[in-house]
């Protein structure tokens, strides 16, 4: 059976590395968990590794990989090759495909007003990911009102940048927060 994203956060604060300069940080950082948003066909593989070498789980943003389709085979490869903890994607099919290559999957999701948050929360329903990462992530409210409307854990992400944004984040309910910000990966929490 495979690990339950709840029983994979240990720090809360998720390292988004949206530049490879900022991998080697990552790395060193107190987050175990990397989202990985950047890199290629040729490059995921050997990031993928290091972050396994440093003992963290990583999450591949599959939309944002440079030559990688939105298809069955794609996904089945980075299962079998790359096997990372999971994928990050906005789009469902993705999402049910990489359930059935057993991977734990994440459903990314825009909040831009209340029509989006309730279509993201059914289409999450549907495709049932194992997390969803709402951003913008500084909205503690909304994040409050999505954990009364789905039980799944929320990841709230995008526009955080500082430690106390973290905080309301993870008192409205998000499970964890992630950061695209170096400087804030090594909070203890």
């Amino acid at each position: 059976m495979r690990s339950k994203i709840v029983d994979i956060v240990q720090s809360q604060v998720i390292a988004s590395v949206k530049e490879e300069s900022d991998l080697p940080i990552a790395l060193q950082a107190n987050a175990n968990i990397i989202f990985l948003l950047t890199g290629n066909l040729m490059t995921v593989n050997d990031y993928v590794e290091e972050i396994k070498k440093a003992n963290k789980a990583c999450f591949i943003h599959v939309d944002f990989i440079e030559g990688l389709s939105n298809s069955k085979s794609a996904i089945q490869y980075i299962a079998d090759v790359w096997q990372p903890a999971g994928i990050i994607t906005t789009k469902s099919n993705m999402v049910k495909m990489a359930k059935e290559a057993r991977l734990l999957t994440i459903q990314r999701l825009f909040l831009i007003d209340r029509n989006a948050m309730k279509k993201g929360i059914e289409i999450a329903h549907t495709c049932k990911p194992d997390a969803i990462e709402v951003l913008p992530g500084i909205m503690p409210h909304i994040i409050d009102e999505l954990t009364a409307l789905t039980h799944l854990p929320i990841i709230a992400g995008g526009l955080v940048s500082n430690k106390n944004e973290i905080m309301q984040g993870l008192e409205a309910g998000a499970l964890a927060i992630s950061s695209g910000n170096p400087k804030l990966w090594n909070l203890d929490l």
